[in-house]
């Protein structure tokens, strides 16, 4: 009995001595890779994300954002593709990943990729210049009653904005000439400076022209109107926006923010980036960029991640089909 627990402690002297296998994590930089041009709301929600990692110190390498928005995001979407194995980089995702491959006939699908979260949910806001209508109302009926259609900026033809475009003619009988710009940013320029009558931007995109007064927010697309209360304008808060559909225009659009590895990367390296993304969700630089750019917060990885966006590419190509944006 002696000798069998001399070897017993042996053993456990032998294994608190031995090195413990660390978790994978990356040892050299990590781009974030942003299929969308400069000031938009991918861009704007990497940058966040930037800042989050670094200050808080949840990961050893720095993260690097790169933009990768040529060719209305196909750059992005082919470059991650072509990237099998590589853990050190990461695709910020929104609804191009389902709309573009229908519009452009690329060769991509998402499930490609490898899924790590999906971090927050991204609305739509019907804006228009602080001198134009009021009202939805007054906005449709100038729309229908104007000579030419009107100008409606957004970014990337027969995308999201566009799919919106089409809808909002087909609800309401107005005409609109869509004008897809490079990001939402140049989409708000174009607004403030009257080169168009209207857009349907994220509230990021908008928020610091409506903050000076220079655009206004007529509805936002959802069910409900957006919760956060706290004055963003010297007059309104998010809340104060009604839901298109309280006035008088039905239609609701949610668009996914979600982050992606390249395919056939290791369930380790994978495990560590939802550990980074969740502790970002509860950085308090994520949770004061929800509250200021209007965003949902949500975390879904997993099998939950995977049924949402199997649902989400359902109805977006519902939608890409009835606007009639899919290439044949």
């Amino acid at each position: 009995m002696g000798h069998v627990l001399k070897t017993a402690a042996a053993l456990t002297a032998m294994i608190a001595s031995s090195p413990v296998l660390a978790a994978w994590e990356p040892t050299k930089p990590v781009e974030i890779v942003v299929a969308a041009g400069a000031g938009g709301a991918s861009d704007q929600m990497a940058r966040m994300m930037q800042a989050a990692i670094q200050k808080n110190n949840l990961m050893k390498q720095p993260m690097v954002v790169s933009l990768k928005g040529g060719a209305s995001g196909a750059e992005a979407l082919m470059y991650m593709k072509s990237s099998d194995g590589d853990p050190n980089k990461v695709l910020i995702a929104y609804s191009l990943i389902y709309m573009l491959p229908l519009s452009a006939k690329i060769p991509f699908n998402w499930r490609d990729l490898t899924p790590i979260s999906v971090v927050a949910l991204d609305q739509f806001v019907l804006w228009d210049n602080v001198d134009g209508p009021k009202t939805v109302k007054d906005f449709i009926a100038a729309a229908k009653a104007a000579s030419s259609p009107f100008k409606m900026g957004g970014t990337g033809s027969k995308r999201e904005d566009h799919v919106l475009t089409v809808f909002m003619e087909q609800k309401t009988g107005a005409k609109f000439s869509y004008l897809p710009y490079k990001s939402g940013g140049e989409a708000a320029t174009q607004l403030v400076g009257k080169h168009t009558e209207a857009n349907v931007n994220n509230p990021s995109e908008n928020l610091e022209v409506w903050r000076a007064g220079q655009v206004r927010a007529l509805c936002v697309f959802d069910k409900e109107r957006i919760s956060y209360k706290t004055k963003v304008t010297e007059t309104q808060s998010w809340n104060d926006v009604p839901t298109c559909k309280e006035e008088g225009l039905d239609m609701q659009y949610l668009m996914l923010r979600a982050m992606f590895l390249p395919g056939k990367v290791t369930p380790e390296q994978q495990a560590f980036y939802v550990d980074l993304f969740q502790k970002v969700t509860q950085t308090p630089e994520y949770k004061d960029y929800m509250e200021k750019q209007a965003l949902k917060p949500i975390f879904l990885t997993g099998k939950d991640m995977l049924k949402f966006l199997e649902e989400d590419d359902k109805l977006n190509s519902q939608l890409m089909h009835e606007a009639g944006f899919v290439a044949k």
